[in-house]
């Protein structure tokens, strides 16, 4: 195993132990009095599970908080539609479960590629985070007895996911929301809606604060502050059309990587098996089903290719239940990358049904027939309704017709165990950082992690590294800080001033509408050398395309819907061409991350761990891809951090 780059900071894994490593760092730190709390400022970016409860919790805690949010109130917007669930270690089911067995779950559903120390520390948090939420009153489902009820998830053996009835995301984050706003009410936290983050502010290396753009009025504001925590959520939306809300982007984690905090795993993106396939070309999002849909309904194909019969009119013996067939142990529940690989080499084989043979039916004939109509659409009427609605078929009747589609982002800026970046006093949280879900996330575990990094981690790790400061610190207010400041609102400006500048044809709609067919072609469910290298040459080309023939009607001093997707756009340019290097650059398989010249004979991910069980962290160098630079592409630079495996070694995945 190479040893950790030279460029790389330490990644701070505590010595000893991985199963009481929190409990010893987290004894260890430093601490700072009420009284001096009051005195420091925290800026927070983002207002979904992890801005809103890391806000709310620093707030608590007697610090002055900032909460940036391009949202008219805090929201989160990744999969708002989605029923989903909250994996914890809470073995109310009696199965077995254990933080053992749920830290062993997650390291193996990222096919080991993330670090122990991070995934046990995940799995430790996660009881205390359904304590936390039922005390604010999220109202998770329960038995007649009075005890949460859990289901199962993909990856897993056990009943280990606590559900809301409807929208589980959108009820935890109405307990973070509701602990956040009563610290607004007590003057605690300002919140700043409507504004996007354009440029982070560093002052002698140091997270110093933001530039963002009022997005009612175009003025551009900067804010300062002793910390800066970065929220912001993942970057599926460089594919177009994913089930990330229409305007979720990468400008804040990208902007903060020009600044110089190194972006881990890239090409780490999760494609979602139970999606609603899409409509037409022109849809904004994509309709993500709740993978537990997936412990009743039954995944099949017809057996022959290009069958195009109606469901009910193909016998039992001539449909493939193919995950049942290919993977008997885990059946429907394997993990997503498996389960959306099968479903996309059957569909290309001429096995798919509906329009353009891009579906696979989740049929719940035999579950209604066994437990009744009455016990099914209770557990799943919500999801049922809006089936309907979208696509004009009852689920009761008919199958559900489902693809998979671009969800999560396992990549991101690179963290401490501290979940600081590579700039000092620049925290990421949730899926704005690298994540604890190696190669593929397990379903359920966003919320999770999210959730862990915002009530517990950050509160933790952001109050250690500020006591380090001490009375040496920099304030916020300091005269070079200030001068930082006005050379980052110089660079927004200067931005904003090449685009509108342009003055082409060419919406930008239609722009990232072609991004995301060639990132879905090129980096999606299968990736090649052939085609990577053809990916990046045809996302270079289409970004000159866009710098000469963009155009951006209205002004900057102005609400320009326009100017904040161009913006958006081309941030994601040149996130596109790091996910394509950096997926040239593993030559492996691992997790979701499927090279098609490494696989075994039945088809399943082969990884190298003598060569690439490491987290790569690229480093950008200057001219390396801004809109209107004159100077040439710089190469990235590629740091390598080996991965430790202590508890648990490497082997190969068995879901059958």
């Amino acid at each position: 195993m190479s040893p950790r780059s030279a460029g790389l900071p330490d990644p701070r894994i505590p010595a000893g132990p991985i199963a009481d490593a929190w409990r010893r760092t987290r004894d260890g730190l430093p601490l700072i009095s009420p009284l001096r709390k009051r005195q420091l400022q925290v800026l927070v970016v983002g207002s979904g599970l992890a801005g809103a409860s890391a806000a709310a919790t620093l707030a608590e805690q007697g610090y002055r908080v900032k909460l940036v949010t391009f949202h008219d109130s805090p929201r989160r917007a990744h999969s708002v539609a989605a029923q989903g669930g909250i994996n914890a270690a809470k073995n109310y089911a009696n199965d077995g479960d254990s933080i053992e067995r749920l830290f062993a779950d997650t390291l193996k559903g990222g096919d080991f590629r993330a670090r122990e120390a991070g995934c046990h520390r995940l799995a430790e948090i996660s009881s205390g985070i359904i304590d936390q939420c039922v005390a604010q009153g999220v109202p998770f489902a329960r038995e007649y007895g009075g005890t949460l009820a859990n289901r199962n998830f993909g990856g897993s053996l056990v009943s280990r996911t606590f559900y809301a009835r409807g929208q589980t995301g959108q009820q935890l984050l109405y307990g973070a929301y509701q602990a956040l706003m009563r610290q607004v009410a007590a003057g605690r936290v300002e919140l700043l809606t409507r504004r996007e983050m354009l440029e982070l502010v560093t002052q002698a290396g140091v997270a110093r604060g933001v530039v963002c753009r009022n997005l009612l009025s175009g003025e551009l504001e900067t804010y300062t502050a002793n910390a800066v925590v970065l929220a912001s959520g993942g970057y599926t939306n460089v594919y177009y059309l994913s089930t990330n809300a229409l305007k979720s982007n990468a400008s804040a984690i990208w902007r903060a990587h020009l600044e110089g905090a190194l972006f881990a795993n890239p090409c780490f993106t999760q494609i979602h098996p139970t999606c609603i396939p899409s409509g037409d070309a022109y849809q904004s999002k994509l309709t993500l089903m709740s993978e537990s849909l997936r412990n009743d309904g039954r995944v099949w194909l017809p057996l022959k290719a290009g069958d195009r019969r109606p469901p009910d009119q193909i016998p039992e013996a001539e449909r493939d239940y193919f995950l049942e067939r290919q993977y008997p142990s885990y059946g429907n529940m394997v993990p997503r990358d498996v389960a959306s690989r099968r479903a996309r080499e059957l569909c290309n084989g001429g096995h798919g049904v509906g329009p353009g043979g891009r579906s696979v039916y989740l049929d719940f004939h035999d579950a209604i027939a066994n437990q009744g109509s009455e016990i099914i659409e209770a557990r799943y009427g919500n999801l049922f309704e809006m089936y309907q609605r979208i696509t004009g078929d009852d689920p009761m009747a008919a199958p559900m017709r489902i693809y998979p589609a671009p969800h999560y982002t396992m990549g991101g800026l690179w963290v401490d165990y501290h979940l600081m970046s590579s700039i000092p006093g620049l925290f990421v949280l949730g899926e704005a950082n690298f994540s604890e879900h190696g190669a593929n996330r397990l379903g359920a575990s966003a919320l999770m992690q999210g959730l862990a990094d915002g009530y517990f981690i950050a509160p933790a790790t952001v109050t250690a590294w500020l006591a380090e400061q001490g009375a040496t610190a920099i304030g916020p207010d300091d005269a070079a800080v200030r001068e930082a400041c006005l050379e980052a609102g110089q660079r927004a400006q200067g931005r904003i001033a090449a685009l509108l500048a342009v003055a082409g044809t060419r919406p930008v709609d239609s722009f990232h509408r072609a991004l995301g067919q060639l990132m879905l072609e090129h980096c999606g469910i299968s990736r090649s050398a052939a085609g990577l290298g053809a990916g990046l040459a045809a996302v270079a080309e289409l970004e000159a395309q866009f710098q000469q023939d963009l155009r951006v009607p209205g002004g900057a001093d102005e609400p320009n819907g326009e100017l904040e997707k161009a913006l958006r756009l081309s941030d994601f340019f040149g996130l596109a061409q790091l996910m394509l290097r950096d997926a040239l650059a593993r030559e492996e398989s691992c997790g979701a991350h499927f090279r098609e010249e490494h696989q075994t004979p039945e088809g399943e991910a082969l990884r190298d761990d003598g060569s690439f069980a490491h987290i790569a962290a690229w480093q950008y160098q200057p001219g390396s891809g801004e809109p209107n630079q004159p100077a040439p592409a710089a190469e990235p630079l590629r740091h390598s951090e080996p991965l430790q495996f202590t508890l648990m070694q490497p082997s190969t995945r068995n879901y059958r």
